[in-house]
């Protein structure tokens, strides 16, 4: 399941949820409850369909990939296994998804499907979203956008443009941690046959991708920030987390992008990634503390 990587829907499901309260004022404790959980379990079953499919494929050859946790080629765990964990992960998601279906309305029901979907075709499937140029696109448009208007719609009741507006960021950091991982996936991806984004644009302008994401997160926060749409703080804590993600960047350019540098790349996109989300958790709960007004 790779539960380090599980930043992505926790940061995505916090973002939510404080967005909610400054929305709201308040929010149902069994409803957040249920929907963090259901959020995680997708989040973990989407990982193990694709750690099952990439072993299916053979995606994930030995002579290539060098990451531990691709246990079912390096320490032997059963490729069924596998499988049946990602499907109980799935089954347990729609169980809470229907109990919140009940509490909130049928559009939960559309978006809660579409999500699964979307994870589960990610990596199976005749052409999986992941193996073409679109995995950025859905990965950070499922795990960011969606989700957090799936937390708004079902802690606040409504659901707007303004919502999926200001997920943007959240979309587009998600995004560059895939082109990060593809970037150092080229030489094995194109082995394998599959076209994506990183495969496309070749080893010298993948990099330029992540950069280019990371950095529209953070200016949109900043702009959000000075236009009213997110609270002020968002653009001071987002021009302070550019300073450390602009660092963290510039230490993965220098360690290039390869099958053998992929630990530690992850490792700092990913932490690029939690400087990024700390910038928009930090401006949303200062609000909740020192302002006396709520988002409209």
């Amino acid at each position: 399941m790779e539960l380090r990587t599980k930043i992505v829907s926790a940061s995505t499901y916090s973002i939510g949820l404080l967005y909610a309260l400054a929305v709201k004022g308040s929010v149902d404790p069994l409803k957040a409850l249920l929907l963090g959980v259901a959020g995680l379990l997708v989040d973990m079953g989407t990982t193990g369909f694709n750690t099952y499919f990439d072993w299916y494929r053979n995606v994930d050859d030995p002579r290539f990939n060098r990451e531990e946790a691709k246990v079912l080629i390096h320490e032997g765990v059963s490729p069924g296994s596998a499988l049946g964990i990602s499907l109980i992960c799935f089954g347990l998601a729609g169980a809470i998804g229907f109990a919140l279906t009940w509490m909130v309305g049928l559009p939960l029901m559309v978006l809660g499907l579409c999500s699964m979907l979307v994870g589960f075709f990610y990596s199976a499937g005749p052409k999986p979203i992941s193996s073409t140029p679109f995995g950025e696109l859905f990965a950070g448009g499922f795990l960011g956008s969606v989700y957090f208007c799936i937390c708004l719609y079902v802690l606040t009741g409504t659901i707007s443009g303004r919502f999926l507006l200001v997920s943007l960021p959240q979309t587009l950091a998600i995004a560059a941690i895939l082109s990060a991982n593809n970037a150092c996936d080229i030489e094995g991806d194109s082995a394998a046959g599959r076209w994506t984004l990183a495969v496309v644009l070749g080893k010298a302008l993948a990099p330029l991708l992540i950069y280019v994401e990371m950095g529209s997160a953070l200016l949109l926060l900043m702009i959000f920030g000075f236009s009213g749409i997110l609270p002020l703080y968002s653009a001071w804590c987002a021009m302070l987390g550019g300073i450390g993600v602009v660092f963290i960047l510039n230490r993965m350019h220098r360690i290039g992008y390869s099958h053998e540098t992929k630990g530690p790349i992850m490792g700092k996109i990913s932490l690029a990634f939690m400087v990024q989300s700390a910038a928009q958790i930090a401006a949303l709960s200062l609000m909740l503390i020192f302002s006396k007004g709520f988002l409209n």
